[in-house]
């Protein structure tokens, strides 16, 4: 028997689909990679970016955010990292926009490099021990933290779907192919200065 109210998992659901909203280098990289790529590699790599994303959900329940606390060398040593990936995959998508769309899809963009790329940035972990701890009890049994996790993870995977589900219909391929250099440019730069900005404000 859960613990936890259904009015609970309701607003945890409304607050972290507001969170979601906000574009972030998951949100940038699933488009890119859907207008690219088309509809099967965006959902993989869709996926891969729901489920990366779902880890700090899961990581916050079983404490992480306490070690952050109690190391905060930690965290910074995590941001640091995190970073430096995202700046690395913003340079390559920047490098590569001139370059024709790759033959049976991007390697980099399947379900393993989504996974890759929402891990690479710490900050959902200290959003989600935020929001667990003005909506939940602070004491929480096993059971209520699945279900708090699953609902999570139902959340991301809804979202990611949708998105490249979206970005894959073909008028918007269309319009990609017919701007693809400063499309990928954009994204790369985008997604570079996330990167940073996460180095830069630890």
């Amino acid at each position: 028997m859960l613990n936890i109210t259904l009015d609970q998992l309701a607003l945890f659901v409304a607050t972290l689909t507001a969170a979601i909203l906000s574009p972030g280098p998951g949100v940038i990289a699933v488009s890119q990679g859907a207008f690219s790529l088309g509809r099967r590699s965006a959902l993989a790599y869709g996926w891969g970016l729901a489920l990366g994303a779902s880890f700090w959900c899961l990581f916050a329940l079983l404490g992480l955010t306490a070690l952050f606390r109690i190391a905060p060398w930690t965290l910074i040593a995590m941001k640091v990292a995190g970073g430096t990936y995202l700046i690395h995959i913003g340079l390559k998508m920047w490098r590569h926009a001139a370059d024709p769309l790759p033959e049976g899809g991007n390697p980099g963009m399947g379900f393993a490099g989504g996974i890759a790329l929402n891990m690479s940035n710490p900050k959902p972990a200290l959003f989600y021990s935020a929001v667990l701890l003005s909506i939940f009890p602070a004491l929480l049994a096993p059971m209520d933290k699945g279900a708090i996790y699953l609902t999570a993870l139902s959340v991301e995977l809804f979202f990611y779907t949708a998105l490249a589900l979206l970005m894959a219909l073909p008028v918007l391929r269309k319009r990609y192919h017919a701007a693809k250099f400063w499309i990928d440019r954009g994204a790369g730069l985008a997604i570079a200065a996330l990167g940073a900005s996460l180095i830069l404000r630890h």
